[in-house]
């Protein structure tokens, strides 16, 4: 089984943007956590973080001949990218959608994810166990 983990705008500020939001563990934290527990499941997990949309389509569209399953945090995109919702179902590969922080619990523009209806699950509000919960689910 192979995972493509997909870390959208600002991901890369994790540990720093907003810490009482976010915590204090980085990305490249929440990436070694998951690629320790994914090899101990014999799983082959890959990740990509960027800031842009258009590579995050494109990734997604790569990922319909390399990867079983996506996990995505998309960060803002959520709230508002149906090109980035499209992409996720045009590629038929199943999809948990991530948040660290509770946006049902955050701004009201936060409460409505756009990408929630085309994918197979939705984690938030655990921190970076967020993502490891995603992981496990999809076993």
């Amino acid at each position: 089984m192979k995972v493509l983990v997909l870390h959208g705008p600002n991901l890369n500020l994790t540990g720093i943007r907003e810490p009482e939001i976010y915590g204090t563990e980085t990305l490249e934290d929440i990436n070694i956590r998951m690629r320790s527990w994914a090899e101990g499941h014999s799983m082959e997990i890959e990740f990509f973080q960027s800031n842009h949309e258009g590579e995050l389509i494109d990734r997604i569209h790569q990922s319909r001949e390399t990867a079983n399953y996506l996990i995505i945090n998309a960060g803002a995109l959520t709230h508002y990218s149906y090109a980035l919702r499209d992409a996720i179902q045009a590629s038929s590969v199943p999809t948990v959608e991530v948040h660290m922080s509770n946006i049902h619990a955050r701004d009201e523009f936060r409460h409505q994810s756009v990408i929630a209806p085309v994918c197979v699950g939705q984690v938030v509000g655990f921190g970076s166990k967020s993502y490891m919960m995603a992981l496990e689910g999809l076993v």
